[in-house]
């Protein structure tokens, strides 16, 4: 792609005007006096009088307000660089602490005394999201449920109330709004190079926090409101998120390999040259074990890169450049769609190649809503930077340095196959998602398979000391019961794929186990999953979370009521029920572990739901909504405040005749797959 090295900025011409000029045309100088009184406080009114207003509807200027506010900035970034960093702390550094980031707007003042324009860029993306936090914490001092958008949050009433309308407007000159600098998302998104963010800008933001910081302090004395800070999302299950294995990690992101990053950088068509500094600077905060800020840099990087390929492939290079305020950005949301606006289908992914290794590790770490949505954490300061983890990192950087490779030309296969970067490309060509709900339901199966499973460990009372008592016999009913579980178990071991086949039709805790983690390694197709298969994995996943209730709910009330037999705390009425539980959960192991399997295999010919007309179509979904039904009531029963037993074993057997039916009918997914 020659485009990547004659591309000299992707703001479009309003844009990069009203960042790069327009705040530059007014030449007098501002005495910072005016806006900062003796003893230290911002005078907010000299600032808002600069906001100027369109005559017609009284809404914001923007143009006349960024040209206007240019000299105030620039007497802003004059204040701020005469000052020591430790006068800057006894000034200062108070009015930061209603954002709890304060380490990191003096890490913005340090930034503004060397003016590198990387670092600046940098500071500007950390004090954003730090910024966007804290006006969200005080949002919720008066509204509920906070806007997940900047130029909502900015333009909300709550906000309005706590700090004033004008002073709302100021900022949203600066952030938040496509009409003014929007610097925040020219940023986010990889639109700006660092060259072409003003340090002024940076520095007023740092100056009006600390304002707002002195506006806030007034109005929680007055209200006697006490500013409570959300807590910071923290990665769970961080080996989830370990795509490219320990070993080549351990080994590859070490020096060597990001030395050789660094020259794929310089070389690949993948990177825009003028966002060059970007990369490297995202290289050498790695290096530096500044996970958080290499993960800031880059992340904008990966899009500004996708979306070169996305505007290329989809032949409108015009939408490699920031729209304006009455047209979306091309952003990663975009760039990931199945279909352009058009409707016509997007190339990127078929660019990206198959088996859609990009695509689904795009969608997984940034978009799937059970993922780590890392960009998103970030730019909306949900992340504590100090304590961004290592592993998190690693993958996006392996990431990078695959996209790296594979974009770049022929001549360069030295690269690809060094014997550091081809295990990283080895394993990036086989990845599966792991955040899609259909990944997410195989893991919720095996989970809720090793719980059930624990039942066989379970302590129950000597077989001497349970009294024959009236309905617990073994009985007509209980043999219909298992002949009819064995004939559905049967039924559904025909559908098994070979590599999951059983010969045995009556299969135990161990080997439903095994099919289980057979039948989850098949791999299906996640991504673009249509509508239909999305609404029938949501209720696969419903029926699946019931049956674990369940089976938690078993283990706890038979460790408990087992504890107490011994200790002969039980009353006559809760020795009988304890006994009916015993008894009842004999025949729950294989329902369960039976429905488990009816799930997966459902699972693994979902994408044949297709198939039904729409009259099948729904008659399978109230079918599948029974189910969920009965594990919902089967909740309810085996819950300790219950303890219906006998209805639970009802209930289960009018079920298993509706799963009967259903089979005999072949109206399941797996029917249609075969």
């Amino acid at each position: 792609m020659a485009l990547s090295n004659s591309v000299t900025t992707c703001l479009s011409e309003p844009v990069h005007y009203a960042i790069c000029k327009l705040g530059f045309e007014k030449k007098q100088s501002y005495d910072i006096n005016n806006i900062l009184s003796g003893n230290g406080e911002v005078c907010w009114q000299a600032i808002t009088e600069h906001v100027c207003y369109l005559e017609s509807d009284q809404s914001v200027d923007y143009i006349k307000s960024i040209r206007s506010l240019g000299p105030v900035c620039e007497s802003v970034n004059l204040h701020f660089t005469s000052l020591t960093k430790e006068q800057f702390i006894i000034q200062y550094a108070s009015w930061f602490h209603w954002t709890n980031c304060t380490e990191v707007f003096l890490e913005v003042f340090d930034v503004l005394q060397y003016t590198q324009a990387t670092e600046v860029a940098l500071g500007l993306m950390k004090l954003t999201s730090c910024l966007e936090r804290a006006l969200g914490d005080v949002y919720l001092l008066k509204g509920n449920d906070c806007p997940f958008l900047l130029r909502d949050l900015l333009a909300s009433e709550q906000l309005a109330v706590v700090f004033g309308q004008p002073v709302m407007n100021v900022l949203r000159i600066f952030i938040g709004s496509p009409y003014g600098l929007n610097l925040r998302n020219v940023l986010w998104h990889g639109f700006a190079s660092p060259q072409e963010i003003p340090t002024k800008y940076c520095a007023m933001l740092l100056f009006l926090t600390a304002g707002l910081g002195q506006l806030l302090q007034t109005y929680l004395l007055q209200t006697k409101c006490v500013l409570v800070h959300r807590p910071y999302v923290i990665f769970i299950s961080l080996e989830e998120l370990n795509v490219f294995p320990g070993k080549y990690l351990n080994i590859n992101l070490n020096n060597e390999t990001l030395s050789l990053a660094e020259e794929l950088v310089k070389l690949s068509s993948f990177v825009l040259k003028t966002m060059l500094p970007f990369w490297i600077a995202g290289l050498t905060a790695f290096k530096q074990s500044r996970y958080a800020d290499s993960m800031i840099l880059l992340l904008p990087q990966l899009e500004a890169g996708l979306r070169l390929l996305f505007t290329t492939t989809n032949k409108c290079p015009n939408r490699l450049l920031t729209a304006e305020s009455s047209a979306l950005y091309t952003t990663f949301d975009e760039m990931l769609a199945k279909h352009l606006d058009n409707e016509e289908i997007n190339q990127l992914p078929v660019v990206l190649g198959e088996p859609a290794m990009a695509s689904e590790f795009l969608w997984d770490f940034l978009n799937h809503q059970e993922g780590p949505r890392i960009r998103d954490r970030l730019s909306h300061g949900e992340i504590n930077l100090e304590a961004f983890p290592r592993v998190v990192a690693n993958q996006i950087v392996a990431f990078a340095i695959t996209l790296l490779c594979r974009f770049s030309d022929e001549d360069m296969l030295s690269f690809k196959e060094h014997m550091v970067i081809k295990p990283l490309m080895d394993c990036a060509s086989c990845y599966q998602s792991r955040f899609h709900p259909i990944s997410r339901l195989k893991k919720q199966v095996l989970e809720c398979m090793k719980s059930i499973h624990s039942w066989s460990e379970l302590l129950t009372v000597p077989e001497e000391q349970v009294q024959t008592i009236k309905g617990l016999e073994e009985n007509a009913e209980a043999s219909t019961f298992i002949l009819m579980l064995s004939e559905i178990t049967s039924q559904l071991l025909q559908y098994m794929p070979q590599n999951c086949c059983s010969s045995d039709d009556s299969i135990n805790s161990v080997l439903t186990e095994r099919l289980l983690v057979g039948l989850c390694d098949t791999r299906i197709r996640t991504l673009y999953s249509p509508r239909p298969v999305l609404e029938i994995v949501v209720i696969l996943r419903k029926i699946s979370t019931q049956c674990h209730q369940v089976s938690e709910q078993v283990v706890a009330s038979a460790e408990m009521r087992y504890t107490q037999w011994m200790n002969k705390t039980l009353r006559s009425r809760q020795r009988h029920n304890y006994l009916r539980m015993l008894n009842s959960i004999k025949f729950l192991s294989p329902v369960l572990r039976l429905i488990l399997i009816f799930i997966t295999l459902e699972l693994v010919s979902v994408l044949s739901v297709c198939k039904k007309n729409p009259f099948d179509y729904q008659q399978y979904l109230k079918f599948l909504k029974s189910v969920l039904q009965y594990t919902e009531n089967l909740v309810t029963y085996t819950s300790a405040e219950k303890n219906k037993w006998d209805e639970a074993m009802e209930l289960t057997h009018n079920t298993l005749i509706k799963i009967r039916k259903i089979s005999d009918r072949k109206l399941m997914l797996m029917h249609l797959a075969t």
